[in-house]
């Protein structure tokens, strides 16, 4: 079996914690990693001290060109981190594949930033005591960064929080999630193979408390989480870092108006609903579809679940992998019974295999119930019929979150009224929300979180803005 020791300093280093990881779809452990404590916390915090100072001396050419080396050595080992991907994820192939290709490019654009990062001029001369004097704004990295990251995107996740770290010239410590910890260090190994300061760099899976020590420290300069709504807004409480970006996910909405292509919604719902096992933060969970074609689209929607394939993540050709648990699993399908047992009906789905969930389509919901006023982040969505177009955004907006939206509808007036109207990061026209590209910005409104990713974005985060003033 496969031992993993953590990175420290960028330097390996087991310890006497050991933790196994185990395969979602199988159950069998697939490696043994070694977890940090609390001297290696600290002594990781020593360490990034130092490596904060070394990468702000170094030159924006110079952190480009570590980047670019880190995506050619991913794109090198893109099979081996795919198939840690999918086996401690219980990712499908399909996806982990994705993901890789993903992650290869969220650190070639963090790369072209690095070479961007710039202020701005400040007039001066509008007033008199400006005369004379010439002002600009620089960004100066904040120091240390510590990124907090989920197992839904073991890879790329991590990418989006260490690539613009590195990019604005800070060093980078990365908890990561306890159950994909393997990605993460096989990263940082290549991160610091493309040629990184050593003490730029820490992995360290630890214990929730372990990480919570991470974040009080007065040494951490930005905090990037992505995770759960209650630990995001717990660190904000606690933390002592300048700078906060927190992505805690949502129950994103899609409305499907009658004027638009209703199986073109309904495949891009079955999609956005079930890739990844719905196991991502802006996975498909309420749809809104105008009373005329409410039947049509239920029909169709579920003639493509019951189409998906359900079979082991390593096939090519499988659609629906486990969960990440079995409790997780479990967990989702209680949520489905009390809906049920309040009166909603299933129209496919509502079991379990295992970790496995079976694709689920539910109908005859109502806004108090958990599976449509929580995050269920499972491979579960509910439809309900509206009459008006106001009245499908007031349902969307009837959230405490607000991540993102989609909006399928052809008429323009409507588009723009959705745009405007929605309480939410992003609004998606003629499309779903699970809709992403990595170069955009990111996050979320109300309970979704502060902060934008998004290496242009996450660079700005990760920066403080300092003025210049010469006087001549």
């Amino acid at each position: 079996m496969d031992s993993h020791p953590l990175i420290l300093g960028g330097n390996c280093k087991k310890t006497a914690n050991l933790k196994e990881v185990h395969n979602p779809y199988t159950g069998q452990v697939c490696g043994i990693v070694s977890m940090a404590g609390r001297d290696e916390v600290l002594e990781a915090l020593m360490i990034a001290e130092k490596g904060a100072t070394v990468m702000a001396r170094l030159p924006s050419h110079a952190r480009a060109a570590i980047l670019h080396r880190l995506a050619d050595l991913m794109q090198e080992e893109a099979e081996e981190l795919t198939s840690i991907i999918i086996k401690e994820g219980g990712k499908v192939r399909k996806y982990a594949v994705a993901e890789v290709s993903r992650a290869i490019g969220t650190i070639r654009i963090s790369a072209e930033e690095a070479v961007r990062i710039s202020g701005s001029m400040v007039p001066m001369d509008g007033y008199p005591a400006g005369e004379g004097h010439l002002a600009f704004s620089i960004r100066v990295p904040v120091g240390i960064v510590l990124a907090i990251t989920p197992f839904n995107l073991p890879l790329n996740q991590i990418c989006h929080k260490a690539g613009p770290a590195i990019a604005a010239g800070n060093s980078c410590i990365i908890k990561p999630s306890s159950a994909t910890p393997m990605t993460a260090l096989k990263f940082g190994e290549l991160f610091l193979k493309a040629g990184l300061p050593k003490e730029a760099m820490s992995v360290l899976p630890c214990q929730s408390d372990i990480a919570e020590l991470l974040a009080v420290h007065r040494r951490i300069g930005a905090l990037s989480f992505t995770g759960s709504p209650e630990v995001g807004w717990h660190l904000r409480q606690v933390t002592k870092a300048g700078r906060i970006t927190l992505e805690l996910g949502g129950n994103a909405a899609v409305i499907v108006h009658d004027d638009a292509d209703i199986k073109t919604a309904a495949g891009r719902i079955v999609e956005g609903a079930f890739s990844h096992a719905g196991q991502v933060c802006i996975s498909v969970q309420r749809v809104f579809v105008q009373q005329k074609v409410y039947d049509s689209l239920v029909r169709e929607i579920e003639s493509r679940c019951n189409a998906l394939k359900i079979d082991d993540p390593e096939n090519i050709e499988t659609d629906i992998g486990p969960m990440i648990h079995e409790d997780k699993a479990s967990q989702a399908l209680s949520r489905i019974s009390e809906a049920v047992a309040k009166g909603a009906k299933l129209v496919c789905g509502g079991r379990c295999e295992g970790a496995v969930l079976y694709p689920t389509v539910l109908v005859d919901t109502t806004p108090d119930m958990t599976i449509n006023c929580d995050e269920v982040f499972a491979p579960v969505v509910t439809v309900t019929p509206y009459e008006t177009f106001e009245e499908a955004i007031e349902m969307v907006n009837n959230s405490k979150y607000g991540l993102q939206a989609g909006v399928f509808t052809s008429d323009i007036k409507r588009a723009v009224y959705a745009a405007s109207s929605i309480e939410c990061g992003a609004v998606v026209i003629g499309d779903i929300p699970t809709y992403r590209i990595d170069s955009m910005p990111y996050g979320g409104v109300k309970a979704s979180g502060i902060g934008r990713e998004g290496p242009f974005y996450a660079i700005r985060e990760m920066t403080e803005e300092r003025l210049i003033i010469i006087k001549a």
